[in-house]
């Protein structure tokens, strides 16, 4: 893929590091994996990352923004999901999630979903096991060393950066808002990834 062909230029992407994985690689996450540097560290091929974010508009592009909901346990991503849910209309769960929430009508804070999108498979295990249990699709964002059993989509990328959150969800932001007629395909979108991102 020619780097006009990208989301943003190839140095946007580096710049976020949205590429650095790290030193451990699970099995199934080696297919995206470009290289592995002389420290130790998977680099995840940036093409792939691009190409997975696309399906992942196409994806949520599906569903209206109430039937999303976006789960982040790690607080690097509170920022990202927080604009996203913001500017999108979709429902967000920033820190601990508590098992029940999208299965257990009863609850205080029950929430009704139809696709799930997780920042780390292994600490919003309880949030992919709800899905699973009540068969909704999930997506995940898996760095090198997840281990994503019962992903619907998984999309490469480091998942403990603010940067690189930021940099993904202000591309999911912007994608999915002109698939859903939210804005104008080309139309200049007023946030900036610094904004998702959290930075000064």
């Amino acid at each position: 893929m020619a780097e006009d062909e990208l989301l943003v230029p190839n140095d946007e992407y580096l710049k976020s590091g949205i590429h650095i994985g790290t030193k451990f690689k699970t099995k199934h996450m080696e297919n995206f994996i470009y290289k592995t540097r002389a420290d130790g560290l998977s680099i995840l091929n940036i093409q792939q990352i691009d190409a997975r974010i696309r399906i992942m508009v196409k994806m949520l592009a599906h569903y209206a923004p109430e039937d999303i909901i976006v789960v982040s346990r790690r607080e690097n991503g509170w920022k990202a999901i927080s604009l996203f849910g913001e500017l999108t209309g979709a429902k967000i769960f920033a820190g601990r999630y508590p098992p029940g929430i999208l299965t257990n009508t009863d609850l205080r804070d029950f929430i009704e979903a139809k696709i799930l999108i997780v920042t780390d498979v292994w600490p919003d295990r309880n949030a992919v096991n709800d899905a699973l249990s009540i068969g909704i699709p999930v997506i995940a964002l898996c760095d090198t060393n997840n281990q994503p059993n019962n992903v619907d989509l998984v999309v490469p990328c480091n998942n403990k950066g603010k940067k690189s959150l930021g940099l993904l969800f202000f591309l999911v932001t912007k994608g999915y808002m002109e698939s859903r007629g939210m804005i104008n395909p080309g139309q200049a979108f007023t946030h900036t990834m610094d904004d998702f991102a959290g930075e000064e």
